[in-house]
């Protein structure tokens, strides 16, 4: 099994601030390690974007945002409102939660149709566009399923959660992921992820990036608190 660098591990993660008491001062705080870190990205709420763009101007960290967060239910044309804001406000990826609900009702075309009214705003202004199925809800089928529902409607990533709703990723989800759309759409393990072997076995088994909210415990190899 590979070694992995510290930096390496680093520039896969992307660092989740979307708890909702979060302040402003924790915006800043969560940026600076963000920056001594090298870390992938800064995954914020849409209300936030702006000031991590600016904590994090002229650095390599990326500012990430999440859209239709956390159930995924908000209408196509609001997600694709928001996603058109927050790039205004210097989002260069969008973590978008599909709609749970239709996808489990089976109207798959009102799934392709949400995710591709939010890739029609981003991939003009060359935003990266991940999609959340939320995969605790889901059948391995069915994860399958939204993979191939996400590639259609032009996203660039599958993401396995949000971090609020039921599990999070597991080797299982994440090799059908990879079975399905690996190497044409990149994978995100998300949710659950609070250790070095755990971060580093996803990267092992294949995935791009990691959703991560314990940057720092990951990094230096100890325990971590919070539940992310």
């Amino acid at each position: 099994m590979k070694t992995y660098l510290v930096s390496e591990v680093a520039a896969t993660l992307d660092h989740a601030v979307l708890k909702p008491n979060f302040t402003d001062a924790d915006i800043e705080t969560h940026a600076r390690m963000c920056l001594a870190r090298s870390v992938k990205s800064m995954c914020v709420r849409p209300c936030d974007v702006a000031l991590a763009a600016t904590c994090l101007a002229g650095s390599a960290v990326l500012v990430s945002v999440v859209i239709g967060f956390p159930h995924g239910h908000h209408l196509p044309e609001v997600k694709a409102l928001e996603a058109e804001l927050a790039i205004r406000d210097g989002a260069r990826e969008l973590d978008m939660v599909m709609n749970i609900g239709k996808f489990l009702a089976g109207d798959y075309e009102y799934v392709r149709r949400d995710i591709a009214a939010v890739v029609a705003v981003a991939k003009p202004q060359g935003v990266l566009v991940k999609v959340i199925q939320e995969s605790g809800y889901l059948t391995l089928e069915q994860v399958a399923t939204a993979c191939l529902l996400t590639e259609e409607a032009g996203a660039d990533f599958v993401k396995t959660s949000s971090g609020f709703g039921p599990g999070c990723a597991t080797p299982e989800i994440v090799a059908v992921m990879l079975n399905t759309v690996g190497g044409r759409l990149g994978v995100k393990p998300s949710g659950g992820i609070r250790d070095w072997k755990t971060a580093t076995d996803y990267l092992a088994q294949g995935a791009n990036r990691l959703g991560v909210g314990s940057t720092e415990a990951i990094l230096e190899g100890g325990p971590a608190n919070g539940d992310y």
